[in-house]
């Protein structure tokens, strides 16, 4: 049985969600309030974390950084009446693993929990790693991928889910090209159509991380036309 923790403060929401979370086998945990939302996540694991942005106490926002800070490994599915563009790119560089705009539809809300428990099922692997090791090494940058932690030349690099995802996946498979909407569908599991500029935006902050010159990166290389591929001169 997933246990799941839904922080929303709408009253139909939360009975909608609930009825549905419990048809898929869940033990459901609701919280309105940020701020007390965040302490019960902290206070005991879930399997998924489902949270709305306008949270009174705390924004859903702010509770997503604060999580990650220290769980790095929790699903996170952000719910929001917001449909900027910015506003889903902000929530998944916070650390989410989804984002659905309300108002949807209830078949995509199930799909996509599906997916996330699914891809937390099979133990976060990042789809094609060929790597015979769980250590991937190169020239100063560390990727243990059963530890899920990277470091560069002996210092920690604090990555988000995603962006260790990404790396992983890029550094299993070197000199291979991968287009945006490849990487969005390995990665998070399926299509975002639309999206594809959020994984410029996930490359360029793990770039920030890991290349000493973003301007001229040694490690992640643009394919012109293409994508992104893992340097395989390294």
């Amino acid at each position: 049985m997933h246990k799941v923790l839904l922080l929303e403060d709408d009253a139909q929401i939360v009975d909608l969600l609930t009825i549905h979370l419990v048809d898929l086998g869940c033990a459901v945990q609701t919280q309105a309030n940020g701020q007390q939302g965040l302490a019960l996540a902290l206070d005991q694991p879930f399997d998924l974390i489902i949270l709305d942005l306008m949270l009174p106490g705390m924004n859903g926002m702010e509770v997503c950084r604060r999580l990650r800070q220290v769980d790095r490994h929790t699903p996170v599915l952000i719910l929001s009446a917001k449909s900027e563009e910015i506003d889903k790119v902000v929530g998944l560089e916070t650390g989410a693993d989804d984002y659905l705009t309300k108002p949807f539809s209830v078949r995509e809300f199930i799909a996509r929990v599906k997916v996330i428990f699914r891809r937390k099922e099979e133990g976060r692997g990042v789809p094609e790693a060929t790597a015979l090791t769980s250590v991937l090494r190169f020239d100063g940058l560390e990727i243990d991928t059963e530890k899920r932690k990277v470091t560069l030349n002996n210092s920690r690099v604090d990555l988000s889910p995603k962006e260790f995802d990404l790396v992983t996946l890029l550094a299993s498979n070197p000199g291979k090209s991968y287009s945006r909407k490849r990487l969005l569908n390995l990665v998070w599991g399926y299509d975002f159509e639309g999206y594809e500029h959020t994984v410029n935006s996930h490359i360029n902050r793990l770039r920030g991380k890991i290349e000493e010159d973003i301007a001229h990166p040694r490690f992640i290389l643009t394919t012109w036309g293409v994508g992104y591929r893992f340097n395989e001169e390294l």
